[in-house]
């Protein structure tokens, strides 16, 4: 089988900013997407103003039309999708499962770009996860949906090295990039039977969940090097706070060392050179932090508007 990819009959399902590489490397190939599904607007900022997904932003420049289905059951949906025929749909973080219903419509099914390397870290999370427990390498799995979490047989992997002072932001921006990469080198290959799916290795199975706000929390007993990978792996959303008093303190950049002199949660220094809190192993050294309602300072900034010297936090 030889297929033309200009006359490929694609829909795009993504959301976040991980999802607009993919979507440019497809209009690189010469697939336009016939349709480009993207959840609802939502309310985001300060001023709670309804705000586009950039994939619905992209998609829009590029006149593409876009569905924004408020539940993916929605009759009226699955007939639009349907009377497209699509032969593929491919889909990077849209964010919303699809049923059994949704993933049978396309001649040839539904491929993930999933930020991981499956099994490893299936789920809504895994480049917070790979942060923050540590993982030095990482990369993007294409997948063959099925029913379940990011079960589905594997077409293809790329990896790239965890920098050791990186955030999950700038990590984000790389495996988005990457993802985009993956298509354009595997794509024609997979959907031409070049390329065939494996079986994910049982072996290794790890999963993520949806990041809620509490999960940033830092909880001082643990060890300063997990901690600061607590950091790097909220950075920049929702970000890693603490407690102090009754203000939510949020924590952007930290180091640590293995040395340790005081209780949990103990403020042993600070100033210039950082804020010094003890932990449940070693220290935690915090370099930028932001109040309520304020920008990001550094750490001799911070002091300068609050004396921290052996306060206890929580």
């Amino acid at each position: 089988m030889n297929i033309n990819l200009n006359n490929f009959r694609v829909i795009f399902a993504g959301t976040p900013e991980f999802s607009v590489p993919s979507l440019i490397a497809l209009l690189d190939m010469g697939i336009i997407p016939k349709a480009i599904i993207t959840q609802p607007d939502r309310r985001a900022g300060r001023g709670k103003k309804l705000t586009k997904s950039p994939v619905k932003i992209f998609a829009e420049g590029h006149q593409i039309p876009v569905w924004q289905p408020s539940s993916l059951s929605n009759a009226q949906f699955i007939q639009d999708l349907k009377s497209t025929k699509p032969d593929v749909i491919i889909v990077a973080a849209y964010g919303m499962l699809f049923s059994k219903e949704i993933l049978n419509i396309p001649k040839m099914g539904c491929l993930n770009v999933h930020a991981s390397l499956l099994p490893r870290w299936r789920g809504a999370s895994p480049i917070q996860a790979s942060i923050l427990y540590g993982d030095k390498v990482t990369g993007v799995s294409l997948m063959k949906m099925e029913i379940g979490l990011d079960t589905g047989p594997i077409y293809a992997q790329h990896k790239i090295d965890i920098g050791e002072s990186e955030i999950a932001d700038n990590l984000n921006i790389r495996l988005g990039e990457l993802g985009g990469m993956a298509l354009r080198a595997d794509l024609q290959s997979i959907l031409n039977g070049v390329i065939q799916s494996n079986d994910q290795n049982q072996d290794g199975i790890t999963l993520t969940k949806k990041i809620k706000k509490s999960d940033a929390r830092i909880d001082w007993n643990k060890s300063a090097d997990s901690l600061s990978r607590h950091v790097r792996a909220y950075n920049s959303s929702p970000g890693a706070y603490f407690k102090l008093d009754d203000e939510m303190i949020k924590c952007f950049f930290a180091e640590y060392t293995n040395k340790n002199n005081a209780i949990s949660g103990r403020v042993i220094d600070a100033g210039e050179s950082g804020i010094k809190v003890s932990c449940g192993q070693g220290t935690l050294i915090m370099k930028i932090l932001q109040r309520p309602g304020r920008n990001k300072v550094t750490a001799a900034e911070f002091c300068s508007q609050i004396d921290l010297n052996d306060l206890q936090l929580t």
